[in-house]
């Protein structure tokens, strides 16, 4: 293996991790469920510091980073939703815009090529208020007395809110923003 790869197997390996967490989940076992779910964060931040320290970027790494990040989420949603302990109503909000990006990425890809997607501030604002309110309501379940307490008031239904108009907001802007893309890739050329 070559040493620019690393960023890669570490991707992977947290792709892997998506499937324990989500039993662990399951199972009710939320301080490991947490623990692996800091593991793989700091995987992420780890392979993303190599990947720019030593210019170790790579398309396939590109691709993978953000379809680990959203695995991971996925998982947490939906295991999380299953049991309780988040709505239905968000965990299909959460879904479905994830689902048409993927789609609309999809598309694009056949039609036109290459795909370069690089995420914008209200997508960015987006996943960093799924993450904050998953980790809340996962450190809440723990049972580690009152900073379980505190998470629990932090991860206030409100916040449900905030991350499915996050959610919507950033799915339209994916819509939006591509749309213009594909409409722009089909206009006819101009004469020269």
């Amino acid at each position: 293996m070559r040493p620019s790869q690393i960023p890669n197997v570490i991707t992977l390996m947290r792709v892997l991790l998506v499937v324990p967490i989500a039993w662990l989940l399951w199972g009710g076992r939320y301080p490991e469920a947490l623990l692996l779910v800091a593991v793989a964060g700091l995987s992420d931040a780890v392979d993303g510091a190599l990947a720019r320290r030593f210019e170790w970027r790579s398309e396939f790494g590109a691709l993978l980073d953000p379809l680990a990040d959203k695995a991971m989420v996925m998982a947490l949603f939906v295991v999380l939703t299953m049991q309780g302990q988040l709505p239905l109503w968000l965990a299909v909000v959460v879904v479905t815009r994830d689902a048409v990006i993927l789609a609309g990425a999809g598309a694009y890809r056949l039609l036109f090529g290459k795909l370069v997607m690089a995420p914008t501030l209200v997508s960015k604002a987006n996943t960093a208020v799924q993450v904050v309110v998953l980790l809340l309501m996962l450190f809440a379940l723990c049972g580690f007395g009152a900073a379980s307490e505190i998470a629990a008031m932090l991860a206030d239904p409100l916040c449900f809110y905030l991350v499915a108009l996050l959610s919507v907001l950033s799915g339209l802007d994916y819509v939006v923003t591509w749309s213009l893309k594909t409409w722009r890739n089909t206009l006819p050329a101009a004469d020269s």
